[in-house]
């Protein structure tokens, strides 16, 4: 499975809209199966963007997510803003792009300076 960044960034923006106390045991998106979204969430709570728990059965993986973690919700502060990840995507979120989320956290980062207007 290759990471989706465009996933990672749908199941961040679903996490920050649920209600406080809520917890989440799965997303749903036409295009993805359980497996691929269970993964991402399982990269996010090993990143340490997502408070949650993760476990493995016969029956495939599950999960459950109780928010975002600080660092989770200044990724999406950048992350979230329209222009800057249409940004992100034609400039270092191209398919054949070897970028790390490090590297493209550091990325929006910066936009996110320039916006302002920030040295």
């Amino acid at each position: 499975m290759k990471r989706d960044f465009d996933l990672v960034r749908r199941i961040l923006l679903d996490i920050e809209a649920m209600p406080p106390g809520d917890t989440a045991q799965g997303f749903e998106y036409q295009e993805y199966d359980h497996a691929t979204i269970a993964e991402h969430v399982r990269l996010l709570i090993e990143a340490g963007l997502v408070d949650g728990e993760i476990g493995k059965t016969f029956g495939g993986i599950h999960f459950h997510v109780s928010g975002l973690t600080w660092s989770g919700h200044d990724f999406l502060r950048v992350a979230k803003d329209d222009t800057i990840w249409m940004k992100a995507k034609q400039t270092i979120l191209k398919p054949a792009s070897a970028i790390t989320f490090d590297l493209l956290w550091a990325w929006l980062k910066e936009q996110a300076k320039q916006q302002l207007g920030l040295p």
